[in-house]
């Protein structure tokens, strides 16, 4: 068989938009946080990870111009030759800070920052251990290193310390999950994790992607918001959610950052992220830090929310977090709730297999602090018509 005919094979895609239920790859004209426009038509955007709502902030914008004209465009090197920036070092120091760790160490995207730390930890001698509902950078970066990587399904914990029992003393363990769960939107629980962590020599790495800026008692994540942020080896994190740009980063102690700085090939092999990424970050985190007021409000949009959809009857899961899945079960009815939205103003994300598991197509909203009562009242509205029209509820 030849290599490309898998690609011939493929027709799903194709089929879907022949139909005009292909939901992906929307080409976005113009964006303001909570609305944006495709085709000419304002949608109401509930399906974004900006959370605190601040990628228009002015203060935002002009941070990326200050940086964009000091620094250019890009920086056209690894931070391991000519791309590192006084900046990145800056970021660094501040994030550890930030989430409570000696050290860190910034990547050029999230993904990158889970798949190059991951690799470069484990080693042949080595398990690592992983939620089957982690991010697809936690399960890349797993296979992506020489050891043996072991899966156990969401939230059994039982079942993670038997395997935790079961492995071979000599061997090294760690332990990968999600802080928040980017499809369910529900917590880990990092005090069983800490214990089995403590029980069976392993190392815990928590990513918390969705977790920054959102969890935590100064939105400084899910290991904060535990209270057991020294009993979490290292913190992962991305800037394409709350921090309004992009990158990523790994706090822990200073000696493994450090091998991390030298190992890592995700870091050394990648250009680093441009002066408008950092300095964005940098402002963002100053924000988060200075103005509580904003995490107050995403919460209060969080709960108004979860009791409306709630209230009309619709399964959304074990959801803690801004994160609010819609579950509608088979995938063609999926399709056609999230279209019948579309067209009448309101932008969401259809989630099928493999992002989750058969039968529980999904659509995925989530909310900023920056949405208004009125948006989110017409997008309850919305939801309610066309989910009875549709029989989800």
């Amino acid at each position: 068989m030849h290599v490309f005919a898998k690609c011939e094979n493929f027709t799903t895609s194709r089929e879907l938009r022949a139909i005009g239920l292909y939901p992906y790859f929307q080409p976005i004209e113009e964006s303001c946080d909570t609305t944006v426009v495709i085709k000419g038509e304002r949608k109401v955007m509930a399906g974004s990870n900006n959370y605190m709502g601040l990628t228009h902030d002015p203060r935002i914008l002009e941070a990326a111009r200050e940086a964009l004209i000091r620094y250019g465009s890009g920086n056209t090197g690894s931070r391991f030759l000519n791309g590192n920036l006084d900046l990145h070092d800056q970021l660094e120091s501040e994030l550890a800070d930030f989430v409570g760790k000696e050290a860190a160490l910034v990547f050029s995207t999230g993904y990158l920052t889970n798949l190059g730390t991951l690799s470069a930890l484990i080693g042949r001698n080595d398990t690592v251990f992983v939620d089957k509902l982690a991010h697809a950078c936690i399960q890349d970066g797993a296979r992506l290193g020489f050891g043996r990587v072991q899966r156990f399904t969401h939230g059994d914990y039982e079942k993670l310390g038997a395997m935790l029992a079961a492995e071979k003393e000599e061997r090294g363990k760690l332990v990968a999950v999600d802080g928040v769960y980017s499809m369910e939107g529900d917590l880990a629980d990092l005090p069983t994790l800490v214990r089995l962590r403590a029980e069976h020599g392993a190392g815990l790495v928590v990513d918390d992607a969705h977790s920054l800026g959102v969890v935590g008692p100064e939105g400084n994540g899910t290991a904060a918001h535990f209270g057991l942020t020294d009993e979490v080896d290292l913190i992962t994190g991305t800037f394409s959610k709350s921090f309004a740009s992009i990158g990523g980063f790994v706090a822990g102690t200073d000696t493994i950052c450090e091998y991390l700085r030298n190992n890592a090939r995700a870091l050394i092999f990648s250009a680093s992220m441009p002066p408008t990424a950092v300095a964005t970050v940098l402002k963002a985190l100053e924000i988060i830090r200075e103005e509580p007021e904003r995490r107050e409000q995403l919460w209060k949009n969080t709960r108004k929310m979860m009791e409306g959809f709630r209230t009309i009857g619709f399964e959304i899961g074990p959801t803690e977090t801004p994160i609010i899945p819609v579950l509608v079960g088979p995938m063609d009815k999926t399709f056609r709730f999230w279209r019948e939205l579309f067209d009448a103003g309101v932008f969401t994300n259809p989630v099928v297999p493999p992002a989750v598991p058969e039968g529980s197509c999904r659509l995925r909203t989530s909310y900023m602090a920056t949405h208004t009562d009125e948006q989110l009242d017409f997008v309850l509205e919305c939801i309610e018509r066309i989910g009875k029209k549709l029989q989800v509820v």
